[in-house]
């Protein structure tokens, strides 16, 4: 547990952290953060790609399924 006293010094001294990020600039920081991305390669994006249209396919025909057989399961019910 923290004492009042203690947030209250660290939120002064992150206020003046972020005054001096500040005069860099938005941009020229949104760059440099850019600039640490690790890009994935584009046989690593194709086959990731795929991965994910497959696995969103699969998960719809499921669904679908089962709301099919739900579908006549109640209208079998419900005549």
């Amino acid at each position: 547990m923290t004492s009042p006293i203690s947030e209250e010094t660290t939120t002064d001294s992150s206020k003046a952290d972020a005054e001096s990020q500040r005069s860099g600039g938005f941009l020229a920081d949104t760059v440099d953060e850019l600039k640490l991305v690790v890009w994935p390669s584009r046989q690593q994006l194709f086959s990731e790609s795929i991965a994910v249209i497959l696995m969103v396919s699969l998960s719809a025909a499921t669904i679908a399924a089962v709301s099919r057989f739900f579908g006549w399961a109640s209208s079998q019910v419900f005549r």
